[in-house]
C-alpha cells in the first residue's frame, strides 16, 4: 500500500491542524494505521494508532485529550486531528500501515510509510 500524508504547516500554540493520509494500492481496511513523529536527532516516536475496523484507538499520554485519530475505509483515509497544539508537538509526522492487527506502537511492526509532513508550532 502506498501512503500520502498531508496537512502539516505552521500554527501558533493552542491552535489546531488536521493531518490526512490517503492510501492506494492494497486493501486499506486490512491494515491498522498509525501516526508517528520525529524531530532532528531523535528516534521516530509513536503518536497514535487506529485498528483496521476503526473500533480501537491508542494514544501516547502527551497527546491524549488533544489529538484524535480516525479513519474512513470507504475513502482509504486516516486523519489525525490535533488540537491545543504545543511547541513540543513540532516534528515531521508520518503515517504508517501495519498488517499485524495488534495496534502496535512499535515502528518496526509497520510495513508501509508515507513521506512525512512537517508540523511547526510556534510559542
Amino acid at each position: 500500500v502506498q501512503l500520502q500524508a498531508s496537512g502539516g504547516g505552521l500554527v501558533q500554540a493552542g491552535g489546531s491542524l488536521r493531518l490526512s493520509c490517503v492510501a492506494s494500492g492494497r486493501t486499506f481496511n486490512n491494515y491498522d494505521m498509525g501516526w508517528f513523529r520525529q524531530t532532528p536527532g531523535k528516534e521516530r516516536e509513536f503518536v497514535a494508532a487506529i485498528s483496521w475496523s476503526g473500533t480501537r484507538t491508542y494514544y501516547i499520554d502527551p497527546v491524549k485529550g488533544r489529538f484524535t485519530i480516525s479513519r474512513d475505509n470507504a475513502k482509504n483515509t486516516v486523519t489525525l486531528q490535533m488540537d491545543n497544539l504545543l511547541p513540543e508537538d513540532t516534528a515531521v509526522y508520518y503515517c504508517a500501515a501495519d498488517g499485524g492487527h495488534f495496534l502496535s506502537s512499535d515502528a518496526s511492526e509497520y510495513d508501509h510509510w508515507g513521506q512525512g509532513t512537517l508540523v511547526t508550532v510556534s510559542s
